[in-house]
């Protein structure tokens, strides 16, 4: 059964608000690349002004990552290890990936690029940190992710800066 039909019989046991979160606004319902999905409604609410002040973007990196571990443990408690449908875990991850760095379209799909090679690949020790369970497997994968993918973002616009224009 795939995580949709399974989430679908189960809905009724899993509170609108944690499905709501966990889903990254139900985004994690998309039948393609839900994942990708999460990360999107990431860069939505980035998009909001004044969200990329480093105290914003970090206060909400943290209060959604808290909250992204209780609704990623009881969905995984109802659906299993890791479903697809939980996206929360994109949005803080796709967060991090742009902490620090400059506001522009250009610096977000980079941010977007590299967070989501990462997020698939999975280079230590995200790997090692899924396999924790509870949620927080879930969300500190994508932590590990957004921290590369931030390193990435700000050697690649040291080294370019010209990207930046």
């Amino acid at each position: 059964m795939s995580d949709i039909s399974a989430s679908q019989n189960n809905n009724k046991s899993i509170p609108f608000t944690i499905r709501f979160f966990a889903t990254g606004f139900f985004s994690g319902y998309s039948p393609i690349a839900p994942g990708t999905c999460g990360s999107i409604v990431g860069i939505l609410i980035y998009a909001v002004p004044g969200f990329e002040s480093p105290l914003i973007i970090i206060t909400m990196s943290i209060f959604f990552f808290l909250i992204g571990v209780y609704v990623s443990s009881v969905m995984e408690n109802k659906l299993g290890d890791d479903p697809s449908i939980v996206v929360i875990d994109e949005i803080v991850g796709m967060w991090i990936s742009l902490i620090f760095l400059p506001k522009s379209l250009t610096v977000i799909l980079i941010a977007f690029f590299f967070f989501r090679a990462y997020d698939i690949f999975k280079p230590q020790p995200a790997r090692y940190v899924e396999k924790y369970k509870n949620g927080w497997g879930i969300m500190l994968d994508d932590v590990v992710a957004g921290i590369y993918a931030n390193i990435s973002g700000q050697i690649l616009l040291l080294s370019f800066p010209l990207l930046l224009k």
